[in-house]
């Protein structure tokens, strides 16, 4: 997928690749054509004029000069005057169901915030990055809402709430007693922000259960005491 490097033309864009409300999935069966003032492909060194994107079915078909592309009868044609269309871009190492610290400490985040608020903020954070033009993101760690990410990302797929790919990987794996919110610090048992593992078997035991709950990536922490 393509996304603007301008914000209102990455509102226009994306409104052709995602829901226009919730629960109503797009109508991704008639070919639309992206005519931008210019496109960079991610190949070559600098952007292109007079080039153009055919989208059908949801997926790019061709990309090229706009008087090359052989357009189906029915093509939808968009102007983008002003605007370069550039790939999609992936953000590696996200946390949707985090804000900034400044806002809230980790600690009250995991803590204080109810695990519902917390779903309905990482939904708002899926879609401010969706329209500021990433389409993958690898979600390393809810930080304590267990396997939310790989809620989230079945309802982002399903056209339910906008959003990027996501790249699940429900809970980080820690040596038990190592992360955080510190249990010296509380006087009851604190919910940990990541999932405890002591030994071999039990490794295995937390890798099998986050996998059946929908992890596609398993994060290990090695650094902690």
């Amino acid at each position: 997928m393509y996304a603007q490097s301008r914000s209102l033309a990455g509102v226009l864009f994306i409104a052709l690749i995602t829901p226009a409300a919730p629960g109503a999935p797009p109508d991704k069966s008639s070919p639309v054509l992206l005519v931008p003032d210019a496109v960079w492909d991610g190949v070559r060194d600098s952007p292109q004029s007079g080039m153009a994107v055919l989208i059908r079915s949801g997926r790019i078909e061709a990309v090229g000069r706009a008087t090359d592309i052989k357009l189906p009868p029915d093509t939808e044609r968009v102007d983008l005057p002003g605007q370069t269309l550039i790939p999609g871009l992936i953000e590696g190492h996200s946390h949707l169901f985090l804000h900034p610290y400044n806002e809230a400490l980790w600690d009250d985040q995991v803590l204080k915030e109810p695990r519902g608020y917390r779903m309905v903020l990482a939904v708002a954070h899926a879609r401010a990055t969706i329209l500021a033009g990433f389409t993958t993101v690898r979600d390393l760690g809810t930080e304590g809402v267990e396997d939310f990410d790989a809620q989230l990302r079945r309802a982002i797929d399903g056209g339910i709430v906008s959003g990027p790919r996501i790249i699940a990987t429900t809970r980080a794996i820690v040596a038990t007693g190592s992360y955080a919110p510190r249990r010296t610090d509380y006087s009851f048992e604190p919910l940990q922000g990541a999932e405890e593992a002591t030994g071999i078997e039990q490794i295995a035991r937390v890798v099998r259960s986050q996998i059946s709950h929908g992890a596609d990536w398993i994060k290990v922490y090695a650094d902690y005491a």
